[in-house]
């Protein structure tokens, strides 16, 4: 049996990680992060729950990673602390994780092998070949696997696009081939399943960004994702036309930008970068800054600009700021303050709501379409994205005439399974009966398993047959997985109601209050208006002292059980609010 195991990735945006096992054998495509949701307070990324990699790590004989973007390979290094094995994947994208394995100390110790679209390795039982494909960053592949039950179509990211870049192209022939050949099953990325038509072209990107940089008289601020090479090397493109010099502003764009260059991806005169700190010393109108910051990231080198904390860059009038990318679901708010940031400060502002400054590095329907009708899949399983954006995925599929019983809807955790038929498994007339005997007829004295692989293209049975462990681990500073729901709603409640710490000393004997009751508030004021709060509270905690005889069993942890009821029903009750009420007792 052929298990496909998603551990992320499948109802959400982000968290890829994908198992593919057979028998001993395991690998894993991507090892991706997502950023928090609002309710996450104080987390700083999430990544996969790997408890089914852990207590299966002596299977697992390859990471294989389709791309460079974080929701790919964020978590790369955590999975490393896991299990180390070797990983597979493109130039550019191992010269990010080599950037993130050194940041770790990890670099040393990690087996890196750099494949080519096109090429194919073995890891037996299964084959696996790499197909070039075209996303918001190169070398992209999807991944044909060749697997002892059928052939097994994994797109990536992608989109189908027409462009001169032979890089950035993808390979639809090869899809096309394949689907001659047969193939089992295709899951296939359904991030941007609700738009329909096509992805607009790059060109028509180039062709804006062209238009604003020429209206421009000032600096021309450019925000993009660090790993869009292809773009930056449009803004590259144009600068060099309107004569401006380049700056490349935030750590990951530097990174990503030398990687890039030294792998022949990004061309440009050496002349024409220029450090951030000569920015103030040429003209305004020859300068444009390729930056961090498209997310709204707090500490990006976009939003340090756009409040006056950057060191050599602070927004002033004249400048046009180019957001060129797409908001991640829940940055929203998060860009829209550094979009008023950058007003107030006199900016002119350009985003995907103004001009077309950025299109998507993911399939539009028709594209979806396209990719369904190539590669003629028996099974098809949509991936990657919401659940609302798998099921129109399905629906998509079940209109180009795939039944539905073989389009799986799978979540995290589902164990996607493939297993040949036996003869056991062909019912009184069925089609699968009917093309048996059929076969077997034609094919006489050869064995029925032989016989139904060579003819039959119904003579694997797929299904959602189980689940395995899954979930998300917060991850909070250097803290792995220490983060859990108590702690969330602990954060939640403390931002919504603020903290109520009372503190006092007691005579362990004689029960008398010695010190206090002291009571100290964070995000909870006590003020003018409210000062007899205070008083009452004080009143609230002394009967809960006296009605509790000296010399009573656990007499302290009694009192601060009670004095936390009291207090939160006494404060709810005056003022309609629910503080965190922590208690510190001492007796002597």
């Amino acid at each position: 049996m052929l298990k496909i195991i998603p551990l992320g990735g499948l109802g959400e945006i982000g968290l890829n990680m994908m198992v593919v096992e057979y028998e001993e054998t395991i690998f894993i495509i991507d090892a991706g992060l997502m950023f928090p949701e609002d309710y996450m307070l104080g987390v700083d990324i999430v990544i996969p729950d790997m408890d089914y990699l852990r207590d299966n790590k002596e299977r697992v004989k390859a990471i294989i990673l389709t791309h460079a973007h974080e929701d790919h390979i964020g978590a790369i290094t955590y999975l490393l602390r896991e299990i180390s094995v070797p990983i597979y994947a493109t130039a550019f994208t191992l010269s990010l994780v080599k950037n993130k394995l050194q940041e770790f100390d990890l670099y040393h110790t990690a087996i890196l092998t750099q494949i080519r679209p096109g090429e194919s390795i073995n890891i037996s039982p299964f084959d696996i070949e790499f197909i070039r494909v075209s996303h918001s960053t190169v070398d992209g592949v999807a991944l044909a696997i060749r697997t002892p039950v059928g052939l097994i179509v994994h797109t990536g990211d992608f989109k189908i696009n027409h462009c001169f870049e032979e890089a950035n192209v993808t390979d639809i022939s090869r899809f096309a081939r394949l689907g001659e050949e047969g193939v089992l099953a295709l899951f296939s990325d359904s991030t941007n399943v609700e738009r329909e038509g096509y992805t607009d072209s790059d060109q028509k990107v180039g062709e804006a960004l062209a238009k604003i940089v020429a209206e421009s008289g000032g600096r021309v601020i450019i925000a993009l994702f660090a790993s869009n090479i292809f773009r930056i090397q449009q803004i590259i493109n144009i600068a060099i036309h309107t004569r401006r010099k380049v700056v490349f502003n935030g750590r990951s764009i530097e990174q990503t930008v030398a990687a890039a260059r030294e792998l022949g991806y990004l061309s440009y005169p050496d002349a024409m970068a220029i450090d951030v700190k000569r920015v103030n010393s040429i003209p305004d109108s020859e300068v444009m800054i390729i930056t961090t910051g498209s997310q709204g990231e707090p500490m990006s080198a976009l939003a340090r600009m756009a409040t006056g904390f950057h060191k050599q860059v602070n927004i002033k009038r004249g400048d046009s700021v180019i957001l060129s990318s797409k908001s991640i679901p829940g940055n929203e708010k998060a860009i829209s303050n550094i979009i008023n940031n950058l007003y107030r400060r006199g900016a002119r502002v350009v985003y995907d709501k103004i001009a077309p400054v950025h299109v998507s590095g993911h399939a539009c329907q028709e594209e979806l379409k396209l990719m369904i009708s190539l590669t003629r899949p028996e099974y098809f399983i949509p991936i990657h994205g919401e659940y609302r954006h798998l099921v129109t995925h399905a629906r998509l599929a079940e209109k180009l005439g795939i039944p539905r019983k073989n389009v799986l809807l799978a979540e995290n955790g589902n164990i996607v399974s493939f297993e040949h038929l036996d003869a056991t498994d062909l019912k009184s007339g069925t089609d699968f009966e009917k093309q048996a005997e059929k076969v077997m007829q034609q094919e006489k004295g050869t064995d029925f398993i032989f016989a139904k692989n060579k003819a039959l293209p119904f003579s694997v049975k797929g299904m959602i047959s189980g689940n395995v462990h899954s979930g998300r681990v917060l991850i909070d500073g250097k803290g792995i997985g220490d983060v859990g729901r108590s702690v969330l709603k602990e954060r939640r409640n403390l931002s919504e109601d603020g903290l109520v710490v009372v503190s006092m000393i007691i005579d362990e004997e004689t029960g008398i209050v010695l010190y206090g009751p002291e009571l100290i508030s964070k995000g909870f004021v006590f003020g003018a208006e409210t000062g007899y709060l205070v008083d009452d509270a004080q009143c609230v905690i002394l009967e809960i002292v006296e009605e509790i005889e000296a010399g009573s069993q656990s007499r302290v942890d009694l009192i601060r059980s009670r004095l936390q009821k009291a207090l939160k029903q006494y404060f709810f009750f005056t003022i309609r609010r629910r503080p965190v009420i922590v208690p510190i007792i001492i007796e002597v």
